[in-house]
């Protein structure tokens, strides 16, 4: 995966799959502000000798954790393969491990998606389809919203007969905080093309993936 771009003093954040308008990007020294206000808000003292490096800690790991808003996800898929050798039926990467942040809590998403697609004339390389994965879920996220992100994203640019892709994801926000239920998974699925409109496809995609589709 290509490096980062680190934040400049200011820079400009541009969604190009949501469509929308660029945005002024606070500073790093904003931002290690902003973490300073929260340490005190919470009780604790920034300028102690355990949390005097917290502020630019936690905006290194933001850089990290929400690099996603820097990578155009149709990119990464542009550069395919026609060689096939007739191949015509689905693929299937399953068991991708993710990591994301819940838009509402700021607190982790941790899970694994599986994503399928059945080609039309074209496949790709099946890292791309991780990486896909991968920028979506850098990003401030609820799980439905990444879900049909990655699905609509690979059905836009491949243009295959259909795709398919299902994510189990365990919430923080309701492990850790709230109602407390850990080890309770949220399951979502975006079927598109023949993988919604052919039960039989369907059902082996399912099947491939370890689910019952009754």
């Amino acid at each position: 995966m290509p490096n980062k771009p680190s934040l400049s003093p200011v820079s400009t954040v541009i969604d190009a799959s949501a469509g929308e308008m660029p945005r002024t990007r606070p500073s790093r020294a904003e931002a290690e502000a902003a973490v300073r206000t929260l340490i005190e808000w919470a009780g604790d003292d920034p300028d102690r000798e355990g949390l005097l490096a917290t502020p630019e800690r936690v905006v290194r790991s933001y850089e990290e954790f929400f690099g996603g808003y820097e990578i155009d996800p149709e990119e990464i898929l542009a550069r395919t393969f026609e060689e096939t050798e007739g191949y015509d039926d689905m693929v299937v990467l399953r068991g991708i491990r993710f990591e994301s942040y819940c838009e509402h809590h700021m607190v982790p998403i941790i899970g694994i998606a599986h994503i399928a697609y059945l080609p039309r004339h074209r496949v790709v390389g099946i890292s791309k389809l991780a990486r896909v994965l991968e920028v979506f879920s850098k990003r401030l996220q609820i799980q439905e919203k990444m879900t049909a992100q990655i699905a609509t994203t690979i059905d836009r640019v491949l243009r295959p007969q259909g795709v398919a892709v299902v994510i189990e994801g365990e919430h923080q926000c309701m492990t850790t905080r709230g109602v407390h239920r850990p080890g309770v998974n949220m399951v979502t699925s975006q079927m598109i093309g023949v993988f919604r409109e052919n039960e039989a496809t369907r059902k082996e995609f399912l099947s491939i993936i370890g689910r019952r589709s009754d």
